[in-house]
């Protein structure tokens, strides 16, 4: 079985989990189909705004997309979480590729 598909099956037990959702989601980026990527990261942040690593990822994947405008509220709603949990590293990390993309 594949990493893939072994994801999948966790996702069948606990369809909810953000950590399965977001690796899986990293899985569809490498075999590049962003659209999959794009709709499990945007659900994990519906859900679980406090999953702060799927905000970069996201934008990332947006900017690649040629999706700037969107790119620029995940950064800033990734930075705004990141600073409520007081994660430093990850809003320092959304405020690089932010400041990257604005300036």
């Amino acid at each position: 079985m594949n990493r893939m598909e072994k994801l999948k099956e966790f996702l069948q037990v606990n369809p909810q989990d953000s950590f399965v959702q977001h690796a899986l989601a990293l899985e569809y980026i490498k075999i590049g189909d962003q659209g999959k990527a794009r709709d499990l990261f945007e659900e994990i942040l519906t859900r679980d705004p406090g999953y702060i690593g799927s905000y970069y990822h996201l934008a990332k994947l947006l900017e690649q997309l040629g999706d700037n405008p969107s790119a620029i509220q995940w950064y800033e709603k990734g930075m705004a979480a990141a600073k409520n949990a007081g994660d430093n590293h990850a809003y320092n990390e959304l405020r690089s590729a932010y400041e990257d993309l604005t300036y």
